[in-house]
């Protein structure tokens, strides 16, 4: 098996560990800050991450620390806004909205570097910015502070995948993920620290429970196969295979903290599910077989 179809299966595995983290998150907090939460999240996945490349750690170097530094700040800007907007609105509705990054991410390639994706890969994500459309808009067509600081969030990510592009084509990613992760636990306990009156030690066993999920699968799993397949996956794909998320999102939320799923909801995640395929479909032989239909054509005038 090619490796880019190992790191596609592997990516959809860590899209259902996403997925389950928002409900997952949305009980661990509770009453507690958000970015106490991460705080432990973003600390215990450096730890475990550090034992597990102890080998690049031992030889990290300035390069290797500045990139980590740089790709570690849209990571956790991303991730707490996102957090934030679980605390806003439903952990499924968070989930499928989180999906946006879809759209952005060619936009942004588009007005910042020239670079256009291929057609499919814009039909794919305006495909799925309409399921989004039909998720998060309300009756009255408005949308909700959580999906607001959701879409922030998605911002951030979409130029956080944008630079782990980049950095992976232009060599070694790994020696770098520790120092992401390290400078993404300084950064929320700096936040933590701001916010004051809180419990450093929360008694609840839901909010350890959460810390030690979220560290271990959808931080330290999930960040590190996403990093290192897109040295063999473009970030617009990458983000399209992401759109598995929030339907392990949604199933989730019903399981665990017995969300309804409401038609508005299958109907934009049909429509979500629908951009991954059109993603991964190869279309180029409907290209080739219009050439001689074409070319009969021309030969008819």
């Amino acid at each position: 098996m090619e490796k880019k179809n190992i790191y596609l299966a592997l990516l959809i595995l860590g899209t259902a560990f996403w997925g389950i983290s928002f409900s997952v998150t949305k009980l661990a907090i509770g009453t507690n800050q958000s970015a106490l939460f991460l705080c432990y999240r973003f600390a215990l996945a450096t730890i475990v991450l550090s034992i597990v490349f102890w080998k690049h750690v031992k030889n990290l170097n300035l390069t290797s620390i500045k990139t980590g530094a740089i790709l570690g700040i849209p990571l956790v800007l991303g991730i707490y806004l996102q957090t934030l907007g679980i605390t806003h609105t439903s952990a499924s509705q968070c989930s499928f909205v989180a999906g946006i990054t879809v759209v952005i991410i060619p936009l942004l390639k588009l007005v910042f570097y020239k670079k256009t994706a291929s057609l499919k890969i814009w039909l794919a994500a305006f495909t799925a910015l309409i399921g989004l459309f039909v998720i998060s808009i309300n009756d009255k067509f408005n949308i909700g502070i959580g999906d607001l600081y959701t879409i922030a969030g998605a911002f951030c990510f979409a130029v956080y995948l944008i630079q782990i592009e980049k950095e992976s084509k232009a060599g070694d990613i790994i020696p770098t993920i520790v120092p992401m992760f390290a400078t993404c636990s300084i950064l929320v306990f700096l936040l933590a620290l701001g916010q004051g009156n809180i419990s450093w030690v929360p008694a609840q066993n839901t909010f350890w429970i959460g810390v030690v999920f979220c560290a271990l699968f959808s931080t330290a799993y999930m960040y590190t196969i996403s990093n290192i397949s897109q040295k063999y996956i473009s970030a617009e794909r990458v983000s399209i295979i992401y759109l598995f998320e929030p339907i392990f999102g949604a199933i989730a939320a019903h399981f665990i903290l017995g969300e309804n799923i409401s038609s508005r909801l299958l109907i934009g995640g049909g429509l979500v599910f629908a951009a991954t395929l059109v993603s991964e479909l190869n279309l180029n032989w409907r290209m080739l077989n219009a050439r001689p239909i074409l070319g009969m054509l021309r030969n008819k005038r």
